[in-house]
């Protein structure tokens, strides 16, 4: 039976089969990962594009050991909105921290709609849009 473990001292190639999995799994997402002791792995378009990878969100998640949802200060995600977390132990510390690119916080569904009903006014001023006899139900 094969075993497999992640600890605070995993290196990229023991991180790298898990992030590749999560990575898989998210449509190819960018994942990152790092354990507390060493630095971990970039994943992008299916491949470990680092094998040293660290980034100041994954720090801090090891540190405060609590999910994080920012966009990165500085780093290749930097300004793009991030979701980071902790993997923890028996005795619930953070020995690793697993990050993704955040789509859902690239738009603001509120926002979204909002713009949707500025554009509608625009179009259709206060009339009903579309016109009742513009409606695909008309067109039948």
């Amino acid at each position: 039976m094969g075993h497999y473990t992640i600890s605070a001292s995993s290196g990229a190639r023991d991180l790298a089969p898990v992030a590749l999995c999560i990575h898989d799994l998210l449509g190819h997402l960018p994942v990152t990962a790092r354990s507390r002791d060493q630095p971990g792995v970039r994943v992008e378009d299916g491949n470990v594009i680092d094998e040293a990878y660290t980034g100041p969100v994954l720090e801090e998640v090891l540190r405060e050991n609590v999910i994080k949802r920012v966009q990165p200060p500085a780093g290749p995600y930097k300004g793009i909105p991030v979701v980071v977390a902790p993997v923890r132990d028996n005795e619930g510390r953070a020995i690793c921290a697993v990050g993704i690119v955040d789509v859902t916080g690239i738009f603001d569904l509120a926002d979204l709609m909002r713009q949707n009903a500025k554009i509608k006014r625009e179009v259709c001023g206060e009339d009903p849009c579309p016109l009742p006899t513009e409606s695909s139900a008309a067109k039948r």
